[in-house]
């Protein structure tokens, strides 16, 4: 080691940065070390107890709506079922005098119920039969009849199988096409199952009243006793069907839950409440990576369990520990002045100095930065700050074109999808905007196109993502090479394409549309084994009116998509022809 470095090595400890350091060492560790252990312990066990008052009282306010909106229906359901037309129906279908009975028992109570429908299956027979509020079906309430071998039918069996009782389940009936929070009540006469007789609630609209409650840091579902979820503001996370599933198939509580020690104490917590050793449990646990206070309660008269999830810091306003803070802020603040009194003159004033020259580099000067002579920390850097700001001097120019052009790619690439080279959605709403100006200046309408490959999922399910991605790039080939220069093509969605053309009217549009229809199905797609693959695109066409928001051209275009795809594919259709379509809509199709 040479002998200037020694000598410097072993002057450390007396110098600017020794003392520095050990006078904040010193302070800070015999202040904020004992005041941070007792803040954050305060803080910590205040938010558990209040987050666990607070979890109590919201499982108890979930429970009361819960009950308070399906628990009318359900005994209402019940009466129906014990009615002496019904039963007496139900014994013997076949009797027209106690069939008309029965029927208009229900027609009765239908006015009764809240969503003004009932549905009753007779066991003797199958037969379904439902009317809606409408009263749609009052001449044709016989809808179908149950099969054993249609799984859809499986929850009349599975509940029938239950013996006795209401029981709930959320579904959707592909036969008349309805999604509720079912009520099923079984038709007894002695120990003998007659049928089922219920109602059903709009799943939406229980959804609304009960659950999508606006609480800030509040999210409350109701699951059945297997943990699946029966009602959440979400409803890609409603387990439908949940009756007739495979366990393993259930969306469940437990699947948003990260841990399995996390998954066993919620099913003991289910299990206690259920069993009426306790009203209401809660306790922390991890879900998506955030610690979350979760709180369960019983509807006993339901069968489900509603289900609270907190973030207890979003609920708990923090500045309820405010004065803690203040102290030790206060307490910091009077270190800190001990501090500056102590290392006034030897430190802050010189710092200043050089604090002052910061500012010169800031503004531009950068020849009038100072150098202190010192021979320690404060004076080598001043020294060093000099001759740095002489180097920034000759780069700044330089680096700040080199940020503007990075800059410029950056934003050319936020505006463009990386498998095809198009514009993705940020890209085409800036297009969009600039086409409206562009067609106010020509007063002629601009058409857009929304475009979508024909049964793209089967193709991704047989060959596989890498193929799906070289139909999506032959798809834009296609599309591009048939655009002129002012027109914009842009991915929409993952196969949804979207497009913006001068059209100028519904005739020019048509065109368009045809030549992508015939340019698609011309030639097939080259997959990566070597084999054909034919593809075809649905289009749905619209023209775009002066002033029209993009979200309202893409609404018009994407009905009229829907009524290409309902059409057989493979084609297009304007938006009014779509309107029509409408009136006479088929079940929905995918793909």
């Amino acid at each position: 080691m040479p002998l200037r470095s020694a000598a410097a090595a072993m002057r450390l400890p007396k110098g600017l940065r020794g003392r520095v350091l050990a006078w904040t060492l010193a302070i800070l560790v015999a202040i904020a070390v004992p005041a941070a252990g007792v803040f954050i312990w305060l803080v910590d066990s205040s938010v558990v107890k209040l987050g666990t008052l607070f979890a109590e009282k919201q499982i108890l306010f979930d429970r009361y709506r819960g009950l308070e909106s399906l628990m009318r229906e359900v005994s209402l359901a019940e009466t129906v079922a014990r009615s002496p037309a019904i039963l007496d129906w139900a014994r013997d279908e076949a009797d027209p005098v106690k069939a008309q009975r029965g029927l208009a028992e229900l027609e009765h109570y239908r006015l009764s119920f809240k969503d003004r429908s009932y549905f009753v299956v007779l066991d003797g027979s199958g037969n379904y039969y439902f009317n809606d509020k409408a009263n749609t079906y009052e001449n044709d309430r016989l809808r179908y009849t149950l099969s054993r071998d249609n799984p859809r039918d499986g929850w009349y069996f599975k509940t029938i199988a239950q013996g006795s009782g209401c029981h709930l389940n959320v579904d959707h009936d592909d036969n008349i096409k309805v999604t509720k929070v079912w009520i099923n009540c079984i038709i007894r006469d002695g120990d003998r199952a007659l049928g089922i007789i219920g109602t059903g609630v709009d799943l939406s609209q229980f959804i609304r009243e009960v659950v999508d409650i606006p609480q800030t840091g509040v999210h409350s579902m109701f699951v059945d006793r297997n943990g699946a979820v029966q009602a959440h503001r979400d409803p890609k996370l409603v387990d439908f069907h949940s009756l007739t599933k495979d366990s393993k198939a259930k969306k469940t509580i437990f699947l948003q839950l990260d841990h399995e020690r996390d998954r066993h104490a919620l099913a003991e917590m289910m299990q206690q409440v259920a069993s009426g050793s306790a009203l209401v449990s809660s306790r922390f646990m991890q879900i998506d990576g955030h610690r979350a206070l979760v709180g369960v309660g019983y509807l006993d008269r339901l069968g489900w369990f509603n289900v609270t999830i907190m973030d207890v810091e979003a609920i708990i306003d923090r500045r309820l520990f405010l004065p803690i803070a203040l102290l030790l802020a206060a307490m910091l603040v009077a270190a800190a002045a001990l501090m500056t009194l102590a290392f006034q003159r030897r430190v802050l004033d010189r710092l200043a100095r050089v604090e002052a020259d910061v500012e010169k580099v800031q503004s531009g000067h950068f020849d009038e930065v100072t150098s202190d002579a010192a021979d320690d920390e404060i004076g080598r850097l001043s020294r060093a700050f000099r001759g740095m700001a002489s180097a920034v001097r000759d780069n700044t120019d330089r680096l700040e074109e080199m940020v503007r052009d990075r800059t410029r790619d950056l934003e050319r690439l936020a505006h463009l999808d990386p498998l095809t080279g198009i514009f993705n959605r940020r890209g085409f709403e800036h297009a969009f905007d600039m086409g409206q100006s562009r067609a106010r200046r020509a007063a002629a309408p601009m058409g857009l196109l929304l475009v979508d490959i024909d049964r793209f999922k089967p193709i991704n399910d047989s060959h596989g993502h890498h193929d799906g991605d070289r139909v999506i790039i032959a798809v834009v080939e296609r599309l591009t090479r048939l655009l002129r220069g002012c027109d914009v093509c842009a991915r929409w969605g993952g196969d949804e394409f979207i497009l913006l053309l001068d059209a100028g009217d519904r005739a020019s549009l048509s065109a368009v549309a045809t030549k992508i229809c015939a340019a698609m199905r011309a030639q097939q797609v080259t997959l990566a084994d070597g084999s054909l693959l034919p593809v075809t695109v649905s289009i749905g066409a619209s023209l775009v009116r002066e002033g029209q928001s993009l979200a309202d051209a893409v609404g018009q275009a994407d009905r009229a998509l829907y009524a290409a795809k309902q059409g057989g594919r493979d084609t297009f259709v304007l938006d009014d022809d779509a309107w029509q379509s409408e009136l006479h809509a088929a079940p929905p199709v995918s793909g």
